[in-house]
């Protein structure tokens, strides 16, 4: 009797292990001390960032048009972020991607297109790697206006003034913070004056603006270019008010002619 009793028992705990078993085959959200469980993560196809920059068939990143030799073709997607001029179908354009800059020099542009260069625009462009005076630039160059936008955010290089890593930089949009004006140049009578007419102030109103300004012991010289922002913008009113002494902050393009000079497109006084 005890043993058909024990039988008995093991084929019922046997039955109840199943019951238990057959439950949670349905019921896989709940764990064993009764909780529910997790869903599990869904498996996805990764999706391209829209910070990433993907280059066309046939297009250079930044890192191979650098690399590149002077005096070669290249092909590059780039940003519209600033127009400097156009003139006999011939455009100059500063643009910028997501890892560099490139400078436009007298492309070949219609007016009706030119207009069409808005801040932001994507243009894929083909040309010719150049340097004059130190400034590398494309040149020779068409473009085709594609599908994208993009604006490139200002980028601090003052602590990189005096150094070889600024070059890197050259032709983005930068910022310059806590400079002091210094002198350009003299007037007809002798005196001191915070910036020149051309270079060598032998220009007049309209023309580009030179001015210096200092960073420790260390003084550059900046300018207004005036096909950039001619004499009625705001940038160029801004530096025909300066004052020898005053401390500034400026935006522009790290253009480069012998050196860091920087075609700048505000100024403000320093915070």
């Amino acid at each position: 009797m005890k043993k058909f009793l024990a039988i008995l028992l093991i084929v019922a705990l046997a039955a109840s292990f199943v019951a238990c078993s057959n439950n949670n085959a349905g019921n896989e959200d709940v764990n064993s001390n009764g909780t529910a469980n997790p869903e599990p993560a869904k498996t996805e196809e990764p999706v391209a960032s829209p910070d990433e920059d993907v280059k066309g068939e046939g297009v250079m990143t930044y890192a191979e048009y650098i690399a590149a030799d002077l005096d070669t073709e290249v092909v590059v997607e780039t940003y519209v972020q600033a127009k400097q001029s156009w003139w006999e179908d011939k455009a100059t354009v500063y643009t910028q991607d997501k890892d560099g800059a490139y400078f436009l020099y007298n492309m070949a542009c219609s007016e009706e297109d030119y207009a069409k260069l808005v801040p932001g625009t994507k243009i894929k462009v083909k040309g010719f790697k150049s340097e004059w005076s130190g400034e590398v630039e494309i040149i020779d160059a068409t473009f085709e206006i594609e599908e994208g936008s993009y604006i490139a955010p200002v980028f601090d290089v003052t602590e990189l003034l005096g150094t070889d890593e600024l070059i890197n930089h050259q032709n983005e949009f930068v910022a310059f913070k806590g400079m002091t004006v210094a002198a350009a140049g003299k007037d007809d009578s002798g005196n001191d004056v915070a910036y020149l007419y051309k270079w060598d102030g032998s220009g007049q109103d309209g023309d580009d603006l030179y001015f210096n300004v200092t960073l420790g012991e260390n003084t550059y010289t900046f300018t207004v270019e005036s096909y950039l922002c001619d004499k009625d913008s705001e940038v160029y009113n801004a530096v025909k008010a300066l004052n020898i002494g005053d401390k500034i902050d400026m935006e522009g393009f790290l253009y480069w002619y012998e050196g860091v000079n920087p075609h700048i497109t505000s100024v403000t006084p320093a915070q």
